[in-house]
């Protein structure tokens, strides 16, 4: 892969990027660009490598008791 790190991602989401990288292969992008728009897809269904919740620590508001 040409960029990043791809080792946070899971077993899942790496078998959807290779999916839909060759989907968009088929459809006559680029290499370059069926990879990028594969993890864009990923990163947008699954929030990135990281399952950790939404970066919200809690349900708590400041201001609201």
């Amino acid at each position: 892969m040409t960029q990043g790190d791809k080792s946070a991602y899971t077993d899942k989401q790496k078998r959807q990027a290779a999916h839909i990288e060759e989907s968009e292969k088929e459809k006559g992008r680029s290499a370059e660009d069926a990879e990028r728009i594969a993890w864009a897809t990923v990163n947008k269904q699954d929030g990135g490598g990281k399952k950790s919740g939404s970066g919200r620590a809690g349900s708590s508001r400041p201001g609201h008791h």
